[in-house]
């Protein structure tokens, strides 16, 4: 089947979602805010910011987040989020803990959790979770695909761009 003559529109092919050229993106999110480095990191993964994008595709790059420690939240949150996780499968086998505690057991769960929380879900849910890799330190090991630092496109509230 060919291309549709009585329509312009372009749709991508599955060679365009190919692993091929997909770009690395980096975000250093040290004093940054979690929603909006969250916020961020899911709109790259997308692959929202090409022209070639289609929400039922895997067109987005990989997505790396270093100091994932020493993320930011607003108010009271450090003591009142909780995060529940299940340890069995057995009635009453899970646990919740605050966002400092979960900071000092696994720091990049906070991020990941965020991140996978404004992906799409489905069966497309899963290869896109697979393109963010979030470190707590700065040393990640993917300085050979020369990621781009996209750490200036947070966007401020207008409060503190004043």
């Amino acid at each position: 089947m060919g291309a549709d003559k009585w329509n312009d529109t372009y749709y991508p092919t599955a060679s365009d979602a190919a692993n091929v050229h997909k770009q690395w993106y980096i975000i250093d999110a040290e004093g940054q805010t979690l929603g909006r480095v969250a916020s961020l990191a899911a709109f790259y993964i997308r692959g929202k910011h090409m022209p070639s994008y289609s929400p039922s595709m895997n067109m987005g790059g990989y997505v790396v987040i270093i100091n994932a420690d020493k993320v930011s939240v607003t108010g009271r949150k450090e003591t009142d989020k909780t995060y529940f996780r299940h340890t069995n499968g057995r009635p009453g086998g899970w646990r919740v803990e605050t966002l400092r505690d979960l900071r000092q057991r696994l720091p990049e769960r906070i991020l990941e959790k965020c991140v996978k929380g404004m992906l799409p879900k489905g069966r497309i849910a899963s290869p896109l979770f697979n393109h963010l890799k979030v470190y707590k330190g700065t040393a990640h090991p993917h300085e050979a695909q020369r990621p781009l630092d996209i750490t200036s496109r947070i966007s401020k509230k207008a409060s503190e761009a004043l």
